[in-house]
């Protein structure tokens, strides 16, 4: 999705309520203790929960929740969950990509094919849409901070960024995901609070619906995939979402 479009996600996310807020929460615990199951609990040695305690600090996830998620999913009777990863089409040709964690694939899977064809969609076979994406780290800072934006370009850049980008209501900062962490912490380090540091995929090109259908039932789909338990991340190449 474009940069102004992902700003008002994270927006949105940061305006939900209680309840909506700990759905969030719970998503990112599934991909903290996946995380954890395959590569241990110490962030220093395992990259991806590294990355998942920056996305869950981004999504004001408190600490003491972050350290008995890893505690939990460390102990031997932890849930076993699996990552699993569907792509296909929204209407209008949107490419959609949807990752979950699960401890039912059976329950999982029909639940996301009915979406897809529930509005207007269909499910493809994995990596049918994956080419159009790819992985970025992506950091996130408000122009109503009053960053000066060619202290944090200058900033960025030095700290290893790949790109910059000053958008409407926002400057975004992409890096490699590997690099994600320690530019995000070293621009922190230099007075640069960002609002939101997270891996994404980003699309090579975007779709813009017309059709008035098209927009209603490509908000449905979102809609119904975010709020599924077992749905931790959708992304989309759809141009025009609000």
């Amino acid at each position: 999705m474009s940069g102004h479009s992902k700003w008002k996600n994270i927006m949105h996310k940061k305006e939900k309520t209680d309840a909506q807020r700990a759905k969030i929460f719970t998503k990112i615990g599934k991909e903290i203790a996946i995380a954890v199951k395959s590569g241990g609990p110490d962030p220093v040695s395992n990259s991806k929960l590294a990355q998942l305690i920056q996305k869950a600090k981004s999504n004001n996830v408190p600490n003491d929740n972050i350290e008995r998620t890893i505690k939990k999913a460390s102990s031997s009777d932890a849930t076993t969950l699996e990552e699993m990863r569907y792509e296909g089409y929204g209407p209008g040709g949107v490419a959609v990509i949807v990752e979950a964690a699960t401890d039912n694939t059976n329950r999982t899977t029909p639940e996301i094919r009915s979406y897809f064809s529930k509005y207007k969609g269909n499910l493809g076979t994995t990596g049918c849409v994956g080419y159009l994406f790819e992985d970025k780290g992506v950091i996130m800072f408000s122009k109503g901070d009053g960053y000066d934006e060619d202290a944090l370009m200058e900033a960025s850049l030095e700290a290893g960024a790949v790109d910059f980008i000053s958008d409407d209501d926002a400057y975004i900062v992409y890096t490699e995901t590997a690099d994600l962490i320690e530019i995000a912490n070293a621009l922190e380090a230099n007075g640069f609070k960002y609002v939101s540091a997270e891996q994404d995929k980003i699309p090579s090109n975007y779709v813009t619906l017309t059709s008035d259908d098209d927009i209603k039932y490509m908000n449905l789909l979102i809609e119904h995939l975010e709020d599924n338990d077992d749905v931790t991340e959708v992304y989309h190449n759809w141009e025009n979402c609000d």
